[in-house]
C-alpha cells in the first residue's frame, strides 16, 4: 500500500492549525497534527517543500523506517520545526495502520493499561476568590486534578491566567504583546493562593501549578519549598530547561514534584533529567516530540526511572494531536496525567472526533485508527491568521521568559 497524495492544510477555526493528510493507493487516509504555535507556516513549508516529495510512493506500512528516514535523512536534525513535521507523518501513518488493521491505535500499542485517561483542567482568574469558583466548577464536573493559576496583585496581565469568557488563547496579534512581570510579587502571592484552595477543597484533589519557565533555580527551589504544605502533584516548568543542571539545585531544596518538557522535541532533551531523576513528569507531546513512535520511546525511557507522563494538551494542539495522545496515554504503564483544554466549538466541527470526556477522564476512540479527521471543505472557510504568543519584561524593562 503506497502513499499517493499528501496534503498540508493550514486553517484557523478558532486558532491556527497545520494538518497533514495522507492518502494511499487503496483509498485509506490518515491525519497528523503539525501545529507549532506562532511558527505554523515554518512547519507547513517544511512539510510541503521538503517532506511531501519524499513520501509519494513510499510504503505506508513502514512507520519506523519512515520515521528514521525523515530524521536521519536530514543533515539538520531535531528542533521543533523538523520534529513537528516528522510527528505529523508518523501520526498519520499510525492512523492508516489502525484503519487497515480494523483496530483503534491503542490496541496496536499493546492495549489498555487503564480504563480511562485522567485529565486536569485549568482554573485561573484574576482574583483568588474567582479562582476558587473555577476550581469548584471543575470539581462539580468530576475532575480529579486541577491546575491553579492566579492573577498577581500589582501586575495587570499575567500569561496563563484567563480572565474572560470562552476558550483561552494567549496568541493574539502577529507582533507579540508585551506584559510586565515581577518575580518578587509572584513568589509572595502564590503560596497564599494554594493555602486557600487546600482549605476549601481538602487534601485529595490533585493540584498543579505552571511557573512558565519564569524563575532561576534558587527562586524555583524557594517556591517549591513554600508549596510543600499544600502537596502539589507537580510544579511545572520552574526554570528554562536549557541548563539542566539547574534542576539538581531545585531537587536539593524541595520535595515538590517537578514536571517539564512541553517544549522538548526528542528523547535527548530529557535524557539527563530522567536518568538522574531530577523530574517526576515528562510533558512532551505527540506533535512536538516526533509523533507516537518517538514519544513512546521517551515514555519508555522515563518508565525505567520512575518518571511518569504528563503530556501537554492546550488548545494550540489540534484534536488530531489530542486523539493520538489518548491512544498513547491509555496504553503506557507509567501514565501520570493528561492536560485537557476543550477546543472551541468551531474547532471541533472542523476536526470531527469520537474521543469523549466523562467524569474526569478522557476516553480514546474505539474506531479503527485514531478516530479523528479533518473536514477540508469546512477548514477552507477559516484562513490562516498570524498570531504570536506574548513576551514579558521585568519592571525595569529587562526582557524576561514570559
Amino acid at each position: 500500500m503506497r502513499i499517493v497524495d499528501a496534503r498540508v492544510i493550514v486553517s484557523c477555526p478558532g486558532r491556527n492549525f497545520v494538518t497533514l493528510k495522507l492518502v494511499t493507493d487503496e483509498g485509506v487516509t490518515g491525519v497528523g497534527d503539525a501545529t507549532l504555535n506562532g511558527r505554523e507556516l515554518a512547519v507547513a513549508s517544511y512539510l510541503s517543500e521538503h517532506v511531501v516529495p519524499l513520501l509519494i510512493g513510499r510504503d505506508a506500512a513502514r512507520i519506523e523506517d519512515t520515521w528514521q528516514y525523515l530524521y536521519k535523512g536530514a543533515y539538520w536534525r531535531r528542533g521543533p520545526v523538523t520534529m513537528s513535521a516528522i510527528a505529523a507523518v508518523d501520526t498519520a501513518l499510525w492512523d492508516i495502520k489502525g484503519k487497515v488493521a480494523g483496530l483503534p491505535v491503542y490496541q496496536l500499542l499493546g492495549g489498555r493499561s487503564r480504563e480511562g485517561v485522567t485529565v486536569y483542567g485549568h482554573a485561573s482568574a484574576d482574583t483568588v476568590d474567582s479562582v476558587l469558583e473555577r476550581v469548584a466548577d471543575f470539581v462539580r464536573r468530576g475532575y480529579k486534578a486541577v491546575r491553579v493559576q492566579s492573577g498577581i496583585p500589582g501586575l495587570s496581565d499575567v500569561y496563563g491566567v484567563h480572565t474572560g469568557p470562552g476558550v483561552y488563547e494567549p496568541a493574539s496579534a502577529a507582533v507579540p504583546a508585551e506584559t510586565v512581570w515581577s518575580t518578587e510579587r509572584y513568589l509572595d502571592h502564590v503560596p497564599g493562593v494554594f493555602a486557600r484552595v487546600r482549605q476549601e477543597f481538602g487534601p485529595h484533589l490533585k493540584l498543579l501549578h505552571d511557573v512558565h519557565h519564569r524563575l532561576t533555580p534558587i527562586e524555583a527551589a524557594r517556591l517549591g519549598r513554600s508549596l510543600e504544605p499544600y502537596a502539589l502533584t507537580w510544579m511545572e516548568d520552574p526554570v528554562p530547561a536549557e541548563l539542566q543542571e539547574g534542576f539538581r539545585l531545585i531537587r536539593r531544596h524541595t520535595t515538590t514534584p517537578i514536571a517539564v518538557g512541553e517544549v522538548f522535541n526528542s528523547v535527548w532533551d530529557c535524557q539527563q533529567l530522567v536518568s538522574e531523576q531530577l523530574v517526576d513528569y515528562v510533558r512532551a507531546t505527540v506533535v512536538h516530540a516526533g509523533g507516537i513512535t518517538h514519544l513512546r520511546r521517551i515514555f519508555d525511557l522515563a518508565a525505567l526511572y520512575h518518571v511518569r507522563s504528563g503530556s501537554h494538551g492546550a488548545t494550540d494542539l489540534s484534536p488530531v494531536c489530542l486523539a493520538a495522545a489518548l491512544h498513547l496515554d491509555i496504553s503506557i504503564p507509567n501514565f501520570g496525567l493528561q492536560e485537557y483544554m476543550p477546543h472551541a466549538d468551531v474547532t471541533d466541527e472542523v476536526f470531527p472526533h469520537t474521543y469523549r470526556f466523562e467524569g474526569g477522564y478522557l476516553h480514546p476512540s474505539e474506531e479503527p485508527g485514531l478516530g479523528v479527521d479533518i473536514d477540508e471543505e469546512l477548514a477552507a472557510r477559516y484562513p490562516y491568521k498570524p498570531a504570536a504568543l506574548p513576551v514579558s519584561r521585568l519592571e525595569d524593562g529587562t526582557l524576561h521568559s514570559w
